[in-house]
């Protein structure tokens, strides 16, 4: 499923990956959220509800542009820059354009949707 971020007017666009946590992310849009910096590398935000972590990967080596979920907080990451392997990090999708405007710091008033 492909999504839009829009900060500031300005958009990025991603690719939602067709996993059970990607699937329970996709069926929260059209969210309001505010992105908050989160040890420089990360930009972070609560989620209204827990997403389902059924089938999901104990862990994974985050890349700049990689949007995730932390199960044991309950919130979205979406990577700035990459970082070690992190347990209970789980992979929702991709950010396939507009990066720079998710690198900016925080915090950022975004809208995440559903892609035209």
């Amino acid at each position: 499923m492909k999504i839009e971020i829009i900060v500031e007017g300005e958009t990025a666009t991603a690719t939602l990956f067709d996993t059970p946590t990607g699937r329970d992310f996709a069926s929260l849009l059209p969210l309001s959220l505010t992105l908050e910096d989160y040890a420089d590398i990360e930009r972070i935000s609560d989620l209204p509800r827990r997403l389902s972590t059924t089938q999901a990967a104990d862990g994974m080596t985050p890349e700049a542009g990689d949007i995730t979920y932390y199960a044991p907080w309950g919130n979205l990451a979406i990577f700035a820059r990459g970082r070690a392997y992190a347990r209970s990090l789980i992979p929702l999708g991709k950010v396939d354009s507009g990066l720079p405007v998710l690198q900016r710091h925080g915090p950022l008033a975004v809208q995440i949707r559903v892609a035209n």
